[in-house]
């Protein structure tokens, strides 16, 4: 039998509210050892071992905590007997928690996030299959060497590539355009596909010792948006991140403001669109000041960011990891 850790850190699958409603909760209640008592059936699985690092809304996770999220991680998975690692997590901030994982571990072990949109008191919680699937995953031969993924309603996500689209349904993460990995059925395992981007041992940043980041602020672009708004955010920050319209676009005085602060700042072009690609444009971005996020939404984008000025202050290296990675 396989030996899977469950690292539990909060979020709505650990959330306590009125019985049998789904709504008005409070997140982070339950320890994971409460909660795998919803799903007896998780035992015949694996060899379950929990750690609950911390219990929190995952709107509280910060950079500390990925930290010490990583550093547990790393720590657990040096034991030889353990074959996957489960983090449950909040949904609001769930994939950005995975997309800093899948850039920096240094393991190829199963590595599966997984949360709920409704909390563990509601009628039809959706945390324990969730979880159950999720164990399922990392426990899986399949699963090793595919970076870090997410399990969510049935559906197998990439950490580079999951996306919250909605803020009510229990379905709430979309398979999007570039796909989802594959499906679960209850605790089969179905890839689909694999990513071919650098993640956890291929990647630039998996053997960075991180202690803390730059600091990295994003300017979200509005009509009659005001230039002083990025001045604000550069003040005291190393990088920013503009999430633009369209395919990364502004006002003029953006364009004017953006070219002044990118003398003393590493500056990438995103979008508010949550689909398609940002590249060069000549005529946003005539003098080249920024760099284009390519497929990552702003909030990813700064993650990214943030561990390539750890590396090199080099526009052309960084541009090339937003395109390959």
């Amino acid at each position: 039998m396989k030996h899977i850790v469950i690292i539990a850190t909060g979020g709505t699958i650990a959330g306590s509210g009125e019985f049998g409603k789904a709504a008005e909760y409070a997140a982070g209640r339950f320890s994971v050892e409460e909660i795998l008592k919803s799903v007896p059936a998780i035992r015949s699985l694996a060899s379950i071992q929990t750690i609950q690092l911390c219990n929190v809304d995952s709107n509280e996770m910060n950079q500390q905590r990925w930290i010490k999220l990583r550093d547990q991680i790393h720590e657990v998975a040096k034991n030889p007997q353990t074959d996957g690692i489960v983090v449950t997590h909040g949904t609001d901030t769930l994939e950005e928690t995975a997309f800093f994982l899948n850039l920096t571990l240094h393991t190829d072990i199963p590595i599966v996030l997984t949360g709920s949109m409704r909390p563990a008191t509601s009628a039809s919680a959706d945390g324990p299959m969730n979880l159950y699937q999720a164990v399922a995953l990392a426990a899986s031969d399949q699963a090793k060497g595919a970076g870090v993924l997410a399990v969510f309603s049935d559906t197998i996500y990439s950490g580079r590539d999951i996306r919250k689209t909605n803020s009510y349904k229990t379905d709430a993460f979309e398979i999007d355009h570039f796909g989802s990995l594959g499906y679960m059925r209850d605790d089969q395992v179905y890839f689909l596909n694999r990513s071919k981007r650098a993640h956890t041992l291929t990647s630039p940043f998996s053997d960075l010792k991180i202690e803390h980041f730059p600091k990295v602020n994003i300017a979200y672009w509005h009509c009659d948006g005001d230039e002083e708004t990025l001045r604000a955010l550069c003040q005291n920050a190393k990088g920013l991140v503009i999430a633009g319209s369209g395919s990364g676009n502004y006002s003029k005085v953006w364009q004017k403001t953006i070219h002044e602060l990118a003398k003393d700042h590493l500056i990438v072009r995103a979008s508010r669109v949550p689909k398609g690609i940002v590249f060069d444009s000549a005529f946003f971005d005539p003098d080249h000041d920024t760099i284009s996020a390519f497929t990552f939404p702003a909030h990813k984008a700064r993650i990214l960011l943030m561990l390539a000025m750890m590396k090199t202050s080099d526009k052309e290296k960084i541009q090339n990891w937003f395109e390959t990675l």
